[in-house]
């Protein structure tokens, strides 16, 4: 089993099923694929009805187990954390904000992350020192297997931050991409006599089919309008969960209109013109990036298959004449 696991023709092997089994997965996925807009929708309308349901049961003087307005965590994850004092072992202060970032909300994805981050370096470590130690050693000495085992474990350290960080920056670049065409949607439903509640919910609506994620966070803006003891804090809120500077901008422009009653629609009209810029500069910044980014996978893919379309039909026929001769 171990020859079968090193042998080199077997890893190739097995390397080329994974990248043809990850690109038909790639084609078939998005075709199969359901749209989740209105699940997610329901699910923060649902969260909605909770709170109030909840918040009208506290105000009536039940158990404050029964209203209170927390999510609950009791998991798995939890215990352990609690066990282990997981939370004071590997504190992050920013933690909270990084999940918020990714779109993972609540006490349980807390949990979930520290869990993670404390077995995932022991996890890497074993796999590397194990593949080293046992199955292949490559010829290394020692102290350099042990050197790699090392590295699996720090890897593993940070593995989760930087599982975090990509799906935080994937979930930005989709709500980024559609916030200038909900901003117009917004001037017009604010223009036309709505109140930011309705006009918030009604761009959500809307704006679904763009962008999924940024559908989420306005009908999370909407709720948190509605029960927030200050209208600040739920732009705010907005505005921490996306961290954007152009996003900041139209939450702290909306914050100062309502504060010192400056006319709304203007400033709403000035930021979408702001973010529509900034957006055309940043396709305009990856356009330029282009030639450089392409460069080695020229080198790599497409020049040996273009000499050999042209030099391959010249190549056969020399063959052909010094065969014979």
């Amino acid at each position: 089993m171990i020859s079968a696991l090193t042998n080199p023709d077997n890893i190739l092997a097995l390397f080329v099923a994974v990248i043809c089994f990850a690109t038909i997965m790639t084609i078939v996925t998005p075709l199969m694929g359901r749209s989740t807009l209105e699940t997610r929708l329901k699910s923060v309308s649902t969260r909605r009805e909770e709170l109030r349901r909840k918040s009208r049961e506290a105000l009536a003087g039940k158990n404050a187990a029964g209203s209170s307005l927390r999510q609950r965590d009791e998991g798995l994850y939890k215990k352990v954390v609690e066990r282990l004092q997981l939370s004071r072992l590997l504190e992050d202060p920013k933690v909270v904000e990084k999940l918020a970032q990714a779109g993972f909300r609540g006490p349980r994805p807390v949990s979930t992350f520290y869990f993670f981050r404390f077995v995932l370096p022991f996890v890497f470590a074993a796999v590397t020192a194990f593949y080293l130690f046992v199955v292949n050693s490559f010829g290394l000495p020692p102290m350099t297997r042990l050197a790699f085992s090392v590295g699996g474990l720090t890897l593993g350290y940070y593995a989760p931050n930087v599982y975090i960080s990509n799906i935080a920056q994937k979930r930005r670049e989709s709500i980024v991409g559609a916030f200038p065409d909900s901003l117009d949607l917004l001037l017009i439903c604010v223009e036309s006599g709505m109140s930011i509640e309705a006009a918030i919910q009604k761009v959500s609506q809307e704006i679904g089919g763009t962008s999924i994620e940024l559908a989420e966070e306005l009908t999370l803006l909407t709720a948190e309008l509605s029960y927030l003891p200050e209208r600040r804090q739920a732009y705010e809120g907005l505005a921490r969960r996306t961290n954007h500077p152009g996003i900041r901008s139209v939450m702290t422009a909306m914050i100062q209109a309502e504060r010192y009653g400056t006319p709304l629609g203007s400033a709403l009209r000035v930021m979408a013109k702001e973010n529509r810029d900034m957006r055309l500069a940043g396709a305009e910044k990856t356009a330029a990036q282009l030639p450089a980014k392409l460069t080695v996978p020229m080198i790599l893919f497409f020049l040996p298959v273009l000499f050999i379309v042209i030099l391959g039909p010249a190549v056969i026929k020399v063959q052909d004449m010094m065969g014979h001769h």
